[in-house]
């Protein structure tokens, strides 16, 4: 079984860096191998097309690079299906959205692992690529290396928060991340990222994160603005996602060849919405 990257610097007390692709195209994810300057890449299928192909092509690109692993991040509704799916396909963690109760983060757990007392979960045997189809099924070791799965969860609903405790107390969480775009359209505050409220639930949850021995998660959309997490104790970032870098190059790139040929913008460049904190 391949061995899990960012398994081994959690286990480790190391930082990790991991960054996110919407793209499916499997050489995107060998590119960013290439730098070999992150230590997972996070497939965000929560808003995505795909398919089942796309989730083995992925996994193959990642077993190109021995230095970094694959996370996916699913939706609630999915949670069975697309865990054991990817999992099966080699992307070996799962980012779960939406948990608002210590049962939805039980659940999360059991997706991830095999239905045997040892592990607790509900997965069954499967002939996939992760256990090279015919090779290893139902070994000790392909079920052993199934509980290695690191599972993080999305903190972005209110109930979620008044649970956090009772949350993060769940045998098998790993990571956790706040989510403020979807707690501040929660708390009926579209939009507003950086009012009181959401800040206030960002800050209890990385607090509450750490002193529960969770690793919180911060994700950037770009490599600043991170200082005052790693004051906190944050050691685990995501930064960056493909679409969102490609438009920043089109906008201010198209401008200045513009300005260059004498020609007129054909409009005013659109700005994302949302801080430097992603969703």
């Amino acid at each position: 079984m391949r061995p899990n990257r960012l398994r081994q610097l959690l286990d480790d007390g190391q930082p990790t860096l991991g960054t996110r692709l919407m793209s499916s195209w499997p050489t995107m994810l060998e590119l960013v191998g290439h730098s070999r300057m992150f230590d997972y890449v996070e497939f965000v299928a929560e808003y995505s097309p795909y398919d089942l192909y796309t989730l083995e092509n992925l996994g193959r690109a990642v077993d190109l690079f021995d230095h970094m692993s694959a996370m996916i991040k699913i939706q609630q509704e999915s949670r069975l299906h697309l865990a054991t799916r990817a999992i099966g396909a080699g992307i070996q963690n799962v980012l779960f959205t939406d948990p608002r109760n210590a049962e939805d983060a039980q659940e999360c757990v059991r997706v991830t692992r095999f239905e045997r007392p040892k592990s607790g979960g509900i997965q069954g045997v499967a002939l996939n690529r992760s256990v090279g189809v015919l090779l290893d099924v139902a070994s000790p070791e392909s079920a052993d290396a199934l509980d290695e799965t690191v599972v993080a969860i999305m903190i972005e609903k209110e109930s979620a928060v008044e649970n956090l405790e009772s949350i993060l107390e769940v045998p098998g969480i790993d990571m956790v991340q706040f989510g403020p775009a979807d707690y501040a359209m929660n708390l009926g505050l579209e939009g507003r990222l950086d009012a009181p409220q959401v800040k206030e639930a960002e800050l209890h949850t990385i607090r509450t994160a750490l002193k529960m021995g969770i690793a919180p998660r911060v994700e950037l959309n770009q490599p600043s603005g991170f200082e005052p997490y790693l004051d906190m104790g944050v050691r685990h970032f995501n930064v960056g996602i493909d679409a969102r870098i490609l438009f920043q190059w089109y906008s201010e790139s198209g401008a200045i060849m513009r300005k260059e040929l004498g020609l007129d913008p054909a409009a005013e460049p659109a700005t994302p919405q949302g801080s430097n904190y992603g969703k």
